[in-house]
């Protein structure tokens, strides 16, 4: 699991996404929106949908919001018309950034987006100068406390799982995006406590950090995530895991 996975995964356990609700929210209703208009409001017969609505539940948002996003995506409800898009560009140190956004207007997100990265030292790059570095993965993250691995490890191969990887308090279940959702639902199903599950760009190779160069990357992870219309962001560092228990404590 890439660094931007697992940092992600120590925010949430210690709770630090609580104060960010309200983002979270704003984020979690734009792609149920987006996934309901491309793909209809059932999400028994959309699975963009079902992940969206699983990732509002996992955010404690209300059912009556997230019933209001699914109306506004199949226009029974009044909504905004939120485009997709992708930047590529870099972060400190080298490492590669993929930064998924949902915006209903390009000429707001670029710049913001540009004018962080050259604050952090960074770069805005041209459309596929870094995805040839990731490829999309299922991922789905678990306490690793109490699990039997053997165990888990058959449940998500009969699923369809790839693999599964212990790192520190968590243990990362990686499949092909097309069977992700039943390894989910199998996961969940088995009584496991998912932590996090995505649809991500996995790094096919990582850029190390250490003490004196993962914090400013990670504050650069942390703004670019605050930004309204950004989604998610990928990126191909790796840090310890002890660097990064140590920087969650003092951030």
């Amino acid at each position: 699991m890439a660094g931007h996975s697992k940092w992600a995964n120590i925010k949430i356990r210690k709770g630090a996404q609580d104060a960010k609700r309200g983002k979270a929210f704003t984020k979690v209703s734009r792609e149920i929106i987006v996934a309901a208009r491309s793909g209809g409001g059932d999400p028994d017969m959309n699975p963009r949908l079902r992940l969206a609505i699983s990732k509002a539940r996992e955010v404690n948002m209300p059912k009556d919001t997230i019933e209001r996003a699914v109306k506004k995506g199949t226009g029974e409800l009044e909504g905004e018309d939120y485009q997709e898009v992708v930047y590529e560009g870099y972060g400190p140190n080298g490492v590669a950034l993929m930064i998924e956004a949902l915006t209903d207007n390009r000429q707001r997100t670029a710049p913001e987006i540009r004018a962080l990265l050259d604050k952090r030292g960074g770069n805005l790059g041209d459309p596929g100068c870094v995805a040839w570095m990731f490829e999309a993965k299922g991922l789905v993250s678990i306490k690793a406390e109490g699990v039997d691995e053997d165990e888990l490890l058959m449940t998500a191969l009969e699923a369809g799982a790839e693999d599964i990887k212990t790192e520190g308090d968590t243990i990362a279940v990686t499949s092909n995006p097309e069977v992700f959702m039943d390894v989910r639902q199998a996961i969940e199903d088995a009584g496991y406590s998912i932590i996090n599950s995505e649809l991500a760009r996995v790094p096919t190779s990582t850029v190390a950090l250490d003490g004196k160069t993962a914090p400013a990357v990670l504050q650069l992870m942390d703004e670019l995530d605050d930004l309204d219309d950004v989604q998610k962001v990928h990126a191909n560092f790796d840090v310890d895991d002890a660097v990064l228990e140590s920087i969650a404590e003092t951030a």
